[in-house]
């Protein structure tokens, strides 16, 4: 698979608190935007693969509640995210 532990550990300790909690906010949304950028590459070689092009949907819909929850929360938080993932509205 594409996203090993060691991926997974290395983006919540940059983005998140630590490399074990990975319910924070901003670890889950450089998660799901390490997942869009590469299911972004699968569908540029892959054109008519529906099933990864809904999942891309899904997971940028999850990905954009979770932008609103914390915008709502920590304004700060929610601009420091978007700037170091390059993600803008």
């Amino acid at each position: 698979m594409y996203l090993s532990k060691e991926i997974k550990e290395k983006i919540f300790k940059k983005y998140g608190k630590s490399k074990s909690n990975t319910g924070s906010t901003e670890g889950q949304i450089a998660l799901f935007s390490h997942r869009i950028n590469h299911l972004s590459e699968h569908l540029k070689s892959n054109r008519k693969d529906f099933n990864t092009e809904r999942s891309l949907v899904g997971l940028v819909g999850k990905r954009r509640s979770l932008l609103d929850y914390l915008k709502s929360k920590d304004i700060e938080r929610y601009r420091s995210i978007i700037k170091e993932l390059s993600i803008r509205k």
